[in-house]
């Protein structure tokens, strides 16, 4: 319902539903973003509508100076309406979206009063361009703060003008390191790049930002100078090289074309503001019609419906860990550093010590303000005697993969745990049924499973069994959520999804290792399909010990044999990266692999030979019923295994590729490399059409 009028005498008339208009004391307005119906503000279209119409009333009576804010707690603008963008582009109408964004921008660019942007919160994409039509900048130095423009996460780049405004700004270099990673800035980063003009206390957010309308503020020199120099035709044609090697070297051209066109369109174009905008609209409207930037679209919603999995009322504050290696320890001190009070348990202290060393490092890395990090450190504590059980929340058991040493750990455990605490194994493979015998409470028994390392791997399965109760699995996933990690349910069958599913393709790359393939070959054919790291070395950062007994769990299920580099656990000092010595040798955490032979030439079907298992493993998957759907099925194996998210995930790509093409090759490699490649049952499945 539209809200009357804002009664303020150069509005009157507008009928305003997501914008609200004041004028202070100093003649000042202030323009409050609080888009209706939505917990976040996002410019859709009609809020660009609504904007226009303010920007056009200001421009025939301008104040002394207008301030931007959102009315929103949550934050200032999380940028354009995704949803509403993929609309367009299935319209076939993303350019005129472009186009009606660019003109409100520049309007508010030319505006004949100073602008002030007041950011407090998130400041991201379409409100970072906002930002960047103002004249003045103020940023809020809460530390929920964070400016950026994360576009080419999505397969575009700023096409409302950030493209062009950005680095005139701040300067090319320091522009395109935001624009090309998506890369966000706080506050203070902002300030001393030049992105923002002032920071200030939350409470006195929007009076800095008027004093600054009314006063104006000098930028440095300096900034001035790198503005001008580095957008110079000259300075360009000098940058671009430069950055499409830094792009090059973490992404291919034809799998993510987005940086590599900002940079071109960037180098190409001269002339004025009119020109830029109208070459940045094209470009972008170019990337949002191809395949990367749609399936990277549909990777952005099936993240959100991960992150809305899961309330607030988990019930979880104390959390017990046993097993202090490199899993368990890892997640003690990540539980620790998002809020959690944790106890550690090993049966021995020097395993706990050398933990509590690693965790000491993580919140190091991850706590900048040095005054808050004992407060953090506080919060994970020692207990060599296990008396945190008691007390605990939530109980995580991460020993090592043999199902008795789990059971009997259980059955000492659980009698000392509170009546209504969850106990939970990290198990990679171990069916929850077979670990779930002598559990007395199974209602409450599941699995928890985090991926290496867990400080940056996104997901965690939650594994799930027939006497497991719902409220169960809705505290793991609101806990989850607490951890800032993506839930994903899956079945309790062997290798539950994303360990079932990778299993063959990394199986399949040890079977041409031991044929003689070189592991570089191997590792090339992989990252030329778009895995973000090659199947050999993955065994050897997995550790070849751990793929042995996910080997030895998995293949009698899967009917797989296991190559005689994984059948029995590696020999002492060669079991990978964290020895120095695998698959390949190891250098200052780095794989050196050794150069192909000149005039090598891999197999044709290398990459099928890779990439087709997974596919095949993940068909059955979706028809075992492993996960709900077939975009759960996408987002646990992107997540969990970084599988090509320009792809979309597996059944998007098998969906695009064609379910009937990929099947009839599978066959042809099952003819000529044996019956490791016969299709799995699901494939005759709608699902996939």
């Amino acid at each position: 319902m539209a809200s009357p009028d804002t009664g303020l005498p150069r509005f009157a008339g507008l009928r305003l539903q997501h914008w609200h208009a004041e004028d202070r004391a100093d003649g000042v307005v202030v323009l409050s973003l609080d888009r209706a119906g939505e917990s976040v503000n996002a410019l859709s279209q009609d809020v660009l509508v609504e904007l226009d119409g303010l920007i056009e009333r200001i421009a025939i009576d301008p104040p002394p100076g207008v301030v931007f804010r959102s009315a929103k707690d949550s934050g200032f603008i999380a940028g354009a309406d995704i949803k509403e963008f993929r609309g367009f582009d299935e319209q076939g109408n993303v350019a005129g979206a472009l186009k009606r964004g660019q003109q409100v921008f520049q309007r508010l660019s030319e505006l004949p009063c100073p602008t002030v942007a007041a950011i407090h919160g998130f400041c991201m994409g379409g409100g970072t361009e906002l930002a960047l039509a103002c004249d003045y900048r103020v940023a809020s130095t809460d530390g929920s703060t964070r400016i950026g423009l994360p576009e080419v996460k999505l397969g575009i780049y700023p096409g409302w003008g950030g493209s062009v405004r950005l680095p005139r700004l701040i300067g090319a270099p320091d522009a395109f390191d935001m624009m090309l990673t998506g890369r966000t800035l706080s506050a203070g980063a902002a300030r001393a790049k030049g992105l923002v003009d002032r920071t200030a206390e939350k409470a006195v957010l929007v009076d800095t930002a008027a004093t600054l309308a009314l006063k104006g503020a000098a930028r440095p020199l300096r900034q001035r100078l790198v503005g001008w120099a580095s957008n110079t035709w000259v300075a360009r044609q000098a940058i671009a090289p430069m950055l499409v090697k830094q792009v090059a070297r973490k992404a291919r051209k034809e799998h993510y074309p987005a940086p590599y066109a900002l940079i071109n369109t960037w180098k190409t174009t001269g002339g004025g503001t009119e020109r830029k905008l109208a070459a940045e609209r094209r470009s972008v409207a170019k990337l949002a019609s191809t395949p990367t930037a749609r399936n990277l679209i549909r990777v952005f919603f099936l993240q959100e419906r991960l992150k809305a999995a899961g309330g607030k009322d988990h019930g979880i504050q104390r959390v017990h860990v046993i097993g202090a290696g490199v899993m368990g320890g890892d997640i003690a001190a990540w539980s620790a550093y998002k809020g959690f009070d944790v106890t550690l348990n090993d049966r021995e202290q020097r395993y706990i010590d050398t933990a509590m060393g690693r965790a000491s490092q993580l919140f190091e890395r991850k706590v900048k303000d040095e005054s808050k990090r004992p407060a953090v450190a506080a919060r994970l504590k020692s207990d060599l005697a296990g008396d945190g059980a008691a007390s605990a929340d939530l109980v995580i058991e991460a020993i090592i993969e043999q199902p008795q040493a789990k059971r009997d750990l259980y059955a000492t455990v659980e009698p000392r745990m509170k009546t209504d605490a969850l106990l939970t194994s990290n198990t990679s493979s171990i069916p929850l049924t077979e670990l779930r015998e002598g559990v007395q409470r199974p209602a409450q028994f599941a699995g928890l499973h985090y991926f290496n390392p867990v400080a940056s791997m996104p997901l965690v399965e939650i594994v799930l069994h027939d006497a497991m109760a719902p409220a169960t699995a809705e505290r793991l996933a609101g806990f989850c959520k607490a951890i800032g990690k993506l839930p994903v349910p899956v079945a309790g069958t062997p290798g539950f999804l994303v360990n079932r599913v990778l299993f063959p393709y990394m199986l399949e790359a040890v079977t041409a290792y031991s044929e003689g393939i070189p592991g570089r070959a191997i590792d090339k054919a992989a990252e030329k399909f778009g895995m973000p790291m090659g199947p050999i070395e993955l065994v050897d950062t997995v550790g070849l010990d751990v793929a042995a007994g996910v080997g030895a769990e998995l293949s009698p299920f899967l009917g797989l044999k296991v190559p005689e580099a994984l059948a029995a656990s590696a020999e002492p000092g060669k079991r990978g990266k964290k020895d120095g010595q695998g698959l390949y040798k190891w250098e200052s955490g780095k794989a050196v692999k050794p150069e192909l032979p000149e005039n090598y030439r891999a197999p044709d079907d290398l990459e099928d030979r890779l990439i087709l298992p997974l596919l095949n493993e993940a068909v059955a998957c979706l028809h075992d019923g492993v996960v709900a759907d077939a975009d759960m099925l996408d987002a646990g194996v992107i997540f969990g295994t970084g599988f090509a998210p320009f792809r979309g995930g597996p059944i998007q790509y098998i969906r695009e590729t064609g379910a009937d093409a990929l099947l009839e090759r599978l066959k042809q490699l099952q003819a000529r490399h044996g019956e490791r490649f016969a299709p799995r049952p699901g494939w005759d499945s709608e699902l996939l059409r």
